[in-house]
């Protein structure tokens, strides 16, 4: 009996202009970001990653130094919202880079979800998203808010409006 192999197409790699387009949107355009100090360590069509130190700034309950649930929550919407650029930017390779960057301006959340696993207790943060679904108008999406040693701390799921 022979094996078929069947490969999944793998999808086209970004321009480095559009990855760092993208970078200067979600990290200095998005002004709240910087104040997250969200940073953008993965970049690719179909997951993001990214990456918050801990500073005394996030604090949400002082006696156990744990980020406050409204920066998990902030950072996984936002998150999001880069894999559906990202999503969205995969789907128009056909366009120039400047071209896709565009296409965001509509972009919003519309519905967030935040389950609260186990206190976000660390010295930083590693956040990932991916897109399930994108659709013309709405997209789904999966995020996950990690602690230093790698465990899940929080979950989220997000849907955004496209169009």
């Amino acid at each position: 009996m022979s094996k078929s192999t069947t490969t999944t197409p793998q999808p086209m790699p970004f321009e480095p202009e559009f990855i760092a387009g993208l970078k200067s949107i979600f990290e200095e355009k998005i002004v709240f970001n910087q104040v997250l100090g969200l940073k953008v360590t993965h970049l690719a069509p179909d997951s993001v990653v990214g990456r918050i130190d801990m500073k005394p700034e996030l604090v949400g309950h002082y006696a156990y130094n744990r980020i406050h649930g409204g920066v998990i929550s902030a950072g996984l919407d936002a998150m999001g919202g880069l894999a559906v650029m990202a999503a969205i930017g995969a789907r128009h390779m056909d366009e120039a880079p400047e071209q896709r960057l565009h296409r965001f301006a509509k972009l919003g959340t519309i519905d967030l979800r935040i389950d609260y696993l186990r206190p976000g207790i660390g010295t930083h943060f590693e956040l990932r998203a991916q897109v399930l679904r994108l659709g013309s108008r709405v997209a789904s999406t999966r995020m996950e808010f990690l602690g230093p040693d790698g465990m899940i701390m929080s979950a989220g799921a997000g849907a955004y409006i496209v169009s």
